[in-house]
């Protein structure tokens, strides 16, 4: 029987967030901060608290960063006692995670569909795997999800979503304001949340490291319906620009971030 925990999560995390430039001139945007973490730790506890404990993580811009996070991984989440005249360190705190990473550099400017053609090496034979993006958290149910592939048995199934706007709302009539709403909910029509489970059959789908994952591999796989959707009408938002960053660290700080849905 198929269990969760032995199921892969691929991440792409090669990009290079031209759009939070403020922040990723110095750091790969999978490493910018919500609270105390990186967002990409906030995407593994979701994944983790479902059972997921593999992880390959594809990068590429500013790769060594994403390296040098998780191989001190212990140092950054912990307390630590350093004694300078003996030269020695112990950490001091028990926080760990049941993770297994593989990190792979997938070049500076592979596409998104020539990143996930770059892990197939360490993925098993007929083997399904999770994959997401390195920039977008959620409460998604991933065990329904993963049900929903399954029940359709298609080659890929993607999340869709339909994200809140956080802007206000104007309706204007001969120039002059007639209603002014600040900051409603309004959903639109549904997107691809990015969080998908994918057979390796997703290969055949995918040419070479300029592969496009969604303007082709996912486009092809629809127009040969072999692209399955769970929608998910709960919490999305992906971090595309400091105002999403500073949206998500508001959230955080006031305890009302949804998709922090473990301890």
């Amino acid at each position: 029987m198929l269990k969760i925990k032995d199921i892969p999560c691929v991440i792409l995390a090669g990009g290079f967030g031209t759009r939070l430039s403020e922040e990723t001139i110095n750091k790969p945007k999978p490493l910018v901060e919500i609270g105390q973490f990186p967002i990409i730790w906030h995407i593994m506890k979701l994944y983790s608290y479902y059972g997921v404990r593999k992880f390959i993580i594809s990068c590429g811009y500013k790769s060594n960063l994403v390296k040098d996070f998780f191989v001190n991984y212990q140092n950054y989440s912990n307390d630590i006692l350093i004694d300078l005249q003996n030269n020695s360190k112990k950490i001091i705190s028990k926080k760990s995670e049941e993770w297994e990473i593989i990190l792979s550099d997938t070049g500076l400017s592979t596409n998104t569909g020539g990143r996930i053609l770059n892990i197939k090496k360490y993925l098993k034979k007929n083997e399904i795997f999770f994959c997401t993006y390195g920039d977008g958290v959620s409460n998604i149910n991933l065990k329904k999800l993963l049900n929903t592939h399954l029940k359709h048995n298609k080659i890929a199934t993607l999340s869709a979503v339909k994200p809140y706007g956080r802007f206000g709302e104007l309706k204007i009539e001969n120039s002059l304001v007639k209603i002014f709403k600040e900051k409603i909910n309004i959903k639109p029509t549904y997107i691809n949340g990015g969080f998908f489970v994918f057979s390796k059959k997703i290969f055949n789908f995918i040419k070479n490291k300029n592969s496009s994952l969604e303007e082709q591999t996912l486009t092809e796989l629809s127009r040969n319906k072999q692209l399955a959707a769970f929608k998910h009408n709960g919490f999305w938002s992906a971090m595309d620009n400091v105002r999403d960053m500073r949206y998500l660290n508001e959230l955080w700080n006031d305890n009302k971030a949804e998709w922090k849905i473990w301890d």
